[in-house]
């Protein structure tokens, strides 16, 4: 049952014939993991918060830095030095207090990740690594979980849904990581800093769906954006027989952490 407050606050939700009481009270009951609390994860958490997912983590190991807050708009200029989970995690709980939030301070690796997937339903790639995004996929594969992947550089973003063995997994369109430096970081390239704002919201409108069990998520479809622009464009994808990690003869069957430290915003190239 809804208290009466509850009722008012979803109301917006609960009027849709796609979503109602039923709908509401899955999303209360929902669990998503958002690794990464930088640009894209700012506005996945907010937008994921204010819909009353019920229990929300977050998963970061760094500090609020100045040039941070170009892009990361949960973070304030007060919470500069403070770990970016508590940041976070205040912004969150001031927003709803319908939602726990679960902080997961440190960084994600080989020997904690699974364990870590495995309390929720749907988990959130808002990494700036390639190793991250290879840790990540490998371990919601293996644990059968599905995920949002996502990248942005410059003006440029992209992000695609991943259901283990029923859909695309990145190891499918990239066997294994690029090469040190072949693609710029976006220290070195720079972000426009509203562009995250479109992607992680797309990510957050994902896990929704994911959660309500409506309509289609991004399987097999990774989704680009140009905001120079402001096209859309749409590359259809089909599983890799020969995958290493969810092929029929998989290579990859323990998680590792690749050998790769750059902060890499994206693979997308124009």
């Amino acid at each position: 049952m809804f208290t009466e407050e509850q009722i008012e606050r979803y109301s917006r939700h609960i009027i849709l014939k796609e979503v109602g009481g039923k709908g509401q009270k899955k999303l209360l009951d929902g669990r998503v993991l958002i690794i990464g609390a930088g640009a894209l994860g700012s506005p996945a958490a907010l937008y994921l918060t204010a819909a009353g997912v019920g229990t929300l983590g977050v998963a970061d190991a760094d500090d609020v830095e100045l040039s941070n807050l170009q892009r990361q708009v949960i973070h304030f200029t007060s919470d500069i030095g403070r770990p970016k989970v508590q940041s976070a995690k205040e912004k969150m709980e001031a927003v709803n207090s319908d939602v726990r939030v679960v902080t997961h301070q440190g960084w994600v690796n080989a020997d904690n990740i699974r364990a870590m997937i495995r309390d929720y339903d749907f988990i959130i790639d808002g990494t700036d690594n390639f190793a991250a995004k290879f840790l990540i996929n490998d371990a919601c594969v293996m644990e059968g979980k599905s995920y949002s992947h996502a990248g942005i550089l410059g003006f440029f973003g992209q992000t695609i849904t991943v259901v283990p063995y029923e859909s695309t997994c990145y190891r499918c369109i990239f066997p294994k990581p690029p090469p040190r430096d072949a693609i710029p970081t976006c220290s070195q390239a720079g972000v426009i800093g509203v562009l995250p704002g479109v992607i992680g919201t797309l990510q957050a409108t994902e896990a929704v769906k994911f959660l309500l069990g409506k309509g289609e998520l991004l399987k097999n479809r990774l989704l680009m954006y140009d905001a120079l622009d402001m096209q859309f464009r749409e590359v259809n994808l089909k599983r890799n027989p020969n995958c290493p990690l969810c092929g029929e003869a998989p290579t990859i069957t323990e998680l590792r952490d690749e050998d790769e430290a750059a902060n890499i915003c994206n693979i997308h190239q124009k």
